[in-house]
């Protein structure tokens, strides 16, 4: 037999413990896919190692998205700005023609 060993297997499943879903508020047994009903309200769910639990509440896709994913809100970080390339003909570049050096017009 192949089974994966019970040690591994927990050690998954307690990996995903935490993990957020939301699940659109639609009545019936509808579609419940996000991009169907983008402006219903959205229910967070968080994954306890057996079942999903409420755990918040949202009130449309968009808002929902800022809950489970709020990394992509974040302002990026400010600080020294890298300095850009100077000029030279370092081993990366290509080396000038010839006729570029002139001051004439070039050809490409």
């Amino acid at each position: 037999m192949d089974d994966e060993p019970l040690k591994d297997w927990a050690e998954r499943r307690d990996a995903k413990i935490g993990r957020l879903r939301a699940v659109p508020v639609v009545p019936g047994d509808g579609p419940r896919a996000s991009h169907l009903h983008p402006d219903a309200p959205r229910v967070i769910e968080r994954w306890n190692g057996h079942d999903w639990e409420p755990y918040g509440f949202a009130a449309n896709l968009a808002e929902a998205k800022a809950i489970l994913h709020p990394e992509v809100n974040e302002p990026t970080p400010t600080g020294p700005v890298p300095k850009s390339l100077g000029s030279g003909t370092g081993k990366h570049r290509k080396p000038r023609s010839p006729a570029s050096d002139g001051g004439g017009t070039t050809q490409r």
